[in-house]
């Protein structure tokens, strides 16, 4: 049976507590983590960062894409940036003035949240080696269940939104469909209910690119070690998905000049984008997230829905040059809820055709409908939830 976020005791006082860098333990060997899969995690330590001042009314969680992490903006004044300032800060559309913002790292990530590269205890508890290739195969369910858990854990609520981009969008549209009681608002940019052949068969081959690096040596490489020029490789063939035709030939078609642009800079670019994830992202978790997304279909089972005494308000949010998870994708999700008794369901298509990595570019246009989406549906959150739920399709209750 769906549950829905009630506030708990609170661990968070109304004045935030040191923001940056936190680790929090959601599964023990009490209250271990069961996976979709059938696998269990006995420890489970999540990395999160929050922004702003908690009401009791006015969470925002923020779900993040496939290789970034829980530092989703910056803290102030000589903190290194976030990956979608553009959106979440004071003043932005996701106003940290205004919302108590929380973002964790996913379960199976490389920045703190347990993954293949986090330590594996033994039968007496005693950490001994990384979890390598052997960390179990988790969702996007899983990943939401852990969100969940450390919001309890937190003491939050009911949360005024969930919002997330790509990898961070499917969270998102998991979360609805699992848990639609728990905010009063779920927004999803440029994501998909189930990756098209094209995105899996990308995907492929960037995993090719790492398997076959002479480094990887299964999975079983030493901490700081492993599959460099692979991982380099897996991360160029990916970047060049997530920018669209027209702003690759804006930076490197024939007849532009300069060090940094042209047919000559496409090298350099390329190694360079490649070396730097190289420096931050492990490989190991680098296939569990690519394999979470090629297996999330989210409307391969039947979904228990409300009735609602508050419907939650949703905002599907694309990108016009978007070759990953474009309009069509945002549609299939909006066809998909609609016949899951999910209305209205918003779609709005901002008019950039930089690509897929436009959604954390500043946009002033995307920025403006998220800003008042979340003003407008978010009104009645941390009080009121879902009124029951039916079964739908001959579905069971999740």
């Amino acid at each position: 049976m769906s549950t829905t976020l009630t506030t708990s005791p609170a661990t968070l006082p109304t004045a935030s507590r040191p923001r940056s860098g936190q680790l929090l333990r959601v599964a023990d060997p009490g209250e271990p983590l069961l996976l979709r899969s059938g696998a269990r995690l006995d420890h489970v330590d999540v990395a999160y960062e929050t922004y702003g001042t908690y009401d009791g009314a006015n969470a925002v969680f923020v779900c993040h894409p496939l290789t970034c992490d829980a530092h989703v903006a910056a803290h102030g004044l000589g903190d290194r940036p976030g990956w979608w300032d553009t959106l979440v800060g004071p003043g932005r559309a996701v106003d940290t003035d205004r919302y108590f913002v929380v973002c964790a790292n996913v379960l199976g990530g490389c920045s703190g949240t347990t993954g293949p590269a986090s330590p594996r205890s033994d039968a007496s508890g005693r950490e001994v080696r990384p979890w390598g290739p052997d960390f179990p195969a988790v969702g996007i369910a899983d990943m939401v269940e852990v969100h969940r858990r450390l919001l309890r854990r937190l003491g939050v609520g009911r949360l005024r939104a969930v919002v997330g981009p790509s990898m961070g969008g499917s969270q998102v549209l998991q979360w609805l469909l699992a848990h639609p009681g728990d905010a009063a608002a779920f927004v999803a940019v440029a994501a998909t209910a189930r990756p098209s052949a094209d995105n899996r068969c990308w995907n492929a081959v960037a995993r090719a690119a790492v398997l076959g690096d002479a480094e990887f040596h299964g999975g079983r490489y030493a901490p700081g070690a492993g599959p460099r020029s692979g991982l380099a490789t897996a991360r160029m063939i990916g970047h060049l998905t997530y920018l669209s035709e027209p702003e690759l030939e804006r930076r490197f078609g024939h007849g532009r000049a300069g060090p940094r642009s042209g047919p000559a800079a496409i090298a350099p670019y390329l190694d360079h984008q490649g070396g730097k994830f190289v420096g931050r992202f492990d490989a190991n978790a680098y296939l569990t997230l690519l394999d979470a997304m090629d297996r999330f279909d989210a409307f391969a089972a039947p979904t228990a829905l409300g009735p609602f005494s508050e419907p939650p308000g949703v905002l599907l949010a694309s990108l016009r040059g978007d070759r990953r998870f474009g309009r069509e994708h945002s549609e299939a999700i909006a066809r998909g809820l609609a016949e899951r008794g999910f209305a209205p369901v918003h779609h709005h298509e901002t008019g950039t055709d930089a690509g897929h990595d436009a959604a954390l570019l500043d946009l002033p246009e995307l920025a403006a409908r998220v800003e008042e989406f979340l003003r407008t549906a978010g009104r009645t959150a941390g009080g009121r939830r879902a009124a029951g739920e039916r079964r739908t399709g001959g579905g069971r209750r999740s």
